[in-house]
């Protein structure tokens, strides 16, 4: 399995952020192509004080095969031109296999 992880720095309208995000976002991500999984949590804090991210996303395939065809989606496409719309400055992403 691999997935794509999504950690959002802290928005300065939280509110305004949550409600595109679980609105707009997120639907759309739902109809990625091959999608297996979506899990998105909120970072409450670290061990060590506050942690710089508010958002997890993770985003999960059957392997890179998978992933890499629905990348190239039009349902992905619309993902993307969202996320760099409302979120661009805040985010960054990683491709990680998982192992266990």
């Amino acid at each position: 399995m691999i997935k794509l992880v999504v950690l959002y720095t802290h928005p300065a309208d939280k509110e305004a952020f949550d409600k595109h995000y679980n609105e707009v976002h997120a639907p759309l991500v739902q109809k990625v192509p091959g999608l297996k999984k979506l899990e998105v949590a909120r970072v409450t804090g670290a061990p060590r004080g506050e942690s710089p991210y508010y958002l997890i996303a993770e985003m999960y395939w059957d392997n890179a095969e998978a992933m890499n065809a629905s990348m190239s989606s039009e349902e992905m496409r619309a993902v993307s031109k969202d996320a760099r719309a409302f979120a661009g400055d805040l985010l960054t992403m990683h491709v990680a296999e998982v192992l266990s």
